[in-house]
């Protein structure tokens, strides 16, 4: 018997959750599964990212906590409309070790073909990572093609002399940093820098 979530979404505030709970609860009771936890969100689009679907979000992190064995959901469509958002949520719960049901695909990875389904999104949630890669590398190298500088800005060498001078006083990264109206990170480097140099 498997502990199971069930998310059920609709896009708008006119619409209910309700039958796709009913039959849900009903190919739990079938299955032999019991149904630890219900999230719903009602009225919000399934484009809306993870960080605008709360009960969404709540899901995630519970399957990550393994609350639960398996996630229930009515279609594909309810988990969500946007390939990137929904290939990053099947990641989550493969990784978590979370199994999924989706009643109107009829995918249950309880079974070998349902296994071998979602084996081949993990694939598709790699080759979208490694799009994403090749996008990002190509623009950093048209940047540096153009003669962009890339990474953070440097600072003046009057903040660089001030910076060396308060810490060779004995003041603290963080009072320095305070004082100089600049982050910690940026005194750190600067120390660094110091010491590479010496």
């Amino acid at each position: 018997m498997a502990r199971v979530a069930l998310y059920l979404r609709v896009s708008t505030t006119g619409q209910t959750v309700g039958n796709q709970k009913l039959e849900l609860e009903a190919w739990a009771a079938r299955a032999g599964h019991e149904v630890v936890a219900v999230y719903a969100d009602e009225g919000i689009s399934g484009a809306k990212g993870r960080d605008r679907r709360p009960e969404f979000d709540r899901m995630l992190k519970d399957a990550v906590r393994r609350r639960f064995d398996l996630l229930a959901a009515w279609s594909v469509d309810r988990l969500g409309r946007s390939l990137p958002d929904l290939v990053n949520a099947l990641k989550d719960l493969h990784e978590a070790g979370v199994g999924l049901f989706l009643h109107q695909q009829g995918l249950d990875t309880t079974t070998a073909s349902g296994r071998a389904m979602y084996g081949m999104m993990g694939v598709f949630a790699e080759y979208e990572r490694a799009m994403i890669r090749e996008r990002v590398n190509a623009g950093l190298a048209r940047a540096r093609a153009e003669g962009k500088r890339l990474g953070r800005p440097r600072v003046g060498a009057d903040l660089e002399r001030r910076v060396r001078e308060l810490r060779g006083a004995g003041k603290g990264v963080k009072s320095v940093a305070k004082e100089l109206g600049v982050g910690v990170g940026t005194v750190q480097r600067i120390d660094r820098m110091t010491r590479q140099a010496a």
